[in-house]
């Protein structure tokens, strides 16, 4: 069993009852953000790339003990800030930990911190926990790779729709064709005026291609059984 909670734009929350994991917790400065970063709990925070709606409240978690998995670059920037628990990972890289773990696959798009630090690669993450697997796909276009992604059997695909930065709908559904999925929820998308998009009308054509459409409000949440 796994709970996934959305939290706006990009941050979802997911916990099995032993691990909480946090992939993107952008909260503060947030305007669809339901929580604030104190009020959530995590074991564990994945960050696809280093732009600030993504990296976002990481290291406010890692000062309360999380452990922080992303690439070679983001892991050094957190160190050098005070970040004392991080897996240093690269695409392809696998983190496993007791009852899961983080597999950090190709994302297209760029990455670098507010500050101008550069970010590395960025990324997206399929996530095993729960006896479910979960493809976080980050900020990234459309890619060949997600057919390979999606021979690892997903249960849940996160994708961008917003366009503009990201995918827009029409990608994300060309997309399925290749992740096949057993169920989409739609992120990275009306945050922000460049990225309305209507999420409704997206789940509503992935069901037409027989992949479950779940639109989550924010702080909405669903149990995977």
């Amino acid at each position: 069993m796994l709970r996934l909670r959305f939290l706006g734009h990009a941050a979802v929350w997911l916990d099995d009852g032993r691990t909480r994991l946090l992939v993107d917790p952008f909260l503060t400065g947030n305007p669809l953000a339901p929580v604030r970063p104190q009020d959530v709990a995590a074991d564990i925070v994945v960050v696809t790339h280093a732009h600030g709606d993504h990296w976002g409240d990481a290291l406010s978690f890692c000062q309360r003990g999380a452990l922080l998995v992303s690439n070679f670059e983001i892991t050094n920037y957190a160190g050098r800030k005070g970040a004392k628990r991080t897996c240093s990972l690269n695409t392809g890289g696998k983190y496993c930990f007791e009852g899961g773990w983080v597999k950090l696959v190709p994302a297209w798009h760029s990455s670098s911190f507010p500050d101008g630090t550069y970010g590395g690669m960025p990324l997206g993450a399929v996530i095993e926990l729960g006896g479910k697997r979960v493809y976080h796909a980050g900020d990234t276009a459309l890619l060949a790779e997600m057919a390979f992604i999606g021979e690892l059997g997903l249960d849940v695909a996160l994708l961008p729709i917003g366009g503009t930065y990201t995918m827009d709908p029409e990608d994300a559904l060309r997309a399925l064709k290749l992740l096949k999925p057993k169920a989409v929820i739609p992120i990275h998308y009306d945050t922000f005026p460049a990225i309305r998009q209507d999420a409704a009308a997206f789940v509503a054509e992935a069901e037409k291609l027989g992949v479950r459409g779940i639109k989550l409000a924010p702080g909405e949440e669903i149990t995977l059984e």
